[in-house]
């Protein structure tokens, strides 16, 4: 396969494991350079994530939703200051609208801090999950699976930035000690009753690096130019796309992409797992370096979704308008 492949609809195909050989290396980085300046999405190949461990957390994931109602609403996320659980359908807002799909919220696996008066708000992302005991095998595999994307998605964020000419450790120090990292179980039930086919609203992702992995059934849909692409699935790949720090820390050299889902038609089911890779929630984002910078345009602002480079601030600003049921129950100050 060649370092970039286009499909039909234009997205490239990216394969990791070229950057291991020297003789293809430059050929790879000029091709993830060209996605993720043209696009901000991709499919990644040669990752390293073996038949056996997708088809373990898929099936982990569709056994999660066959749980009974009542083990997931045990999980429930208005149980969580953290935001981490269970969400019904319809519970998840984006662009203020309902999405039509339901999901379970994993992070690292840490205590509950002691937030003061004074402490970032933000801190009440980190926090200990919700696990259901009819299934305990979640908790391991879902955990061993943060921590693999999270190797994959460190050696493909040192690959972009020398992609780009930037020195390929900029962000190492920012994720050396406690990343935040985010996995999400979704389920995507058919349509609403009402027809609305919204899945997932548009929206763009808050951090560095989303890794998605998504069963045989379509849906997710980029922005490209004026209108929307499908993506169809692509067996053995993850879907990577880039996020607002990114866009921040490159001066709008690399841009965050709208993306949604459209619901599956009828009684349909879909089922993905993103990996959202993010450094500390106290990590500030700096311009990267690197001659890129002549052809930056600038990061584009808008008054409805402010940009912050301290990544806590972004992250956060998300989870309260996705969340606003957990965020009236848990931190009512810091709601409007």
């Amino acid at each position: 396969m060649s370092s970039t492949t286009l499909l039909p609809t234009s997205l490239p195909v990216v394969d990791l494991a070229q950057a291991d050989d020297p003789a293809t290396r430059d050929a790879f980085r000029e091709g993830l350079h060209r996605a993720a300046r043209d696009t901000g999405f991709f499919h990644l190949t040669g990752h390293g994530i073996d038949d056996a461990e997708v088809a373990r957390i898929l099936r982990l994931t569709r056994e999660f939703f066959a749980l009974p109602e009542a083990d997931r609403l045990a999980l429930s996320n208005l149980r969580s200051p953290h935001f981490r659980g269970y969400t019904r359908i319809g519970h998840e807002l984006t662009g203020g609208r309902s999405d039509w799909r339901d999901q379970l919220d994993v992070g690292a696996e840490r205590p509950a801090p002691e937030v003061g008066p004074d402490d970032p708000a933000y801190r009440w992302l980190e926090g200990p999950n919700q696990w259901p005991d009819a299934l305990p095998e979640l908790r391991t595999v879902v955990l061993d699976w943060q921590d693999r994307l999270a190797a994959v998605a460190h050696r493909l964020l040192q690959e972009l930035l020398a992609s780009i000419g930037a020195p390929a450790d900029f962000f190492d120090a920012a994720f050396a000690e406690r990343p935040h990292l985010h996995t999400k179980l979704i389920r995507y039930p058919g349509s609403a009753p009402e027809g609305d086919g919204q899945g997932v609203g548009a929206h763009k992702d808050y951090g560095f690096l989303t890794l998605l992995l998504q069963d045989s059934v379509g849906g997710l849909q980029v922005r490209l130019g004026d209108g929307f692409v499908d993506v169809p699935p692509l067996p053995g790949a993850f879907v990577v796309n880039l996020g607002e720090l990114l866009e921040i820390a490159t001066e709008g050299y690399l841009s965050a992409t709208d993306h949604r889902v459209v619901s599956p038609p009828g009684a349909v089911e879909r089922y993905s797992v993103p990996f959202f890779y993010n450094p500390r929630l106290d990590a500030r984002v700096d311009t990267v370096p690197g001659d890129y910078l002549a052809h930056a345009p600038g990061v584009a602002h808008s008054a409805d979704n402010p940009l912050h480079a301290e990544y806590g601030r972004n992250e956060l600003k998300g989870w309260l308008r996705a969340h606003p049921q957990v965020a009236r129950l848990h931190h009512p100050d810091l709601v409007g």
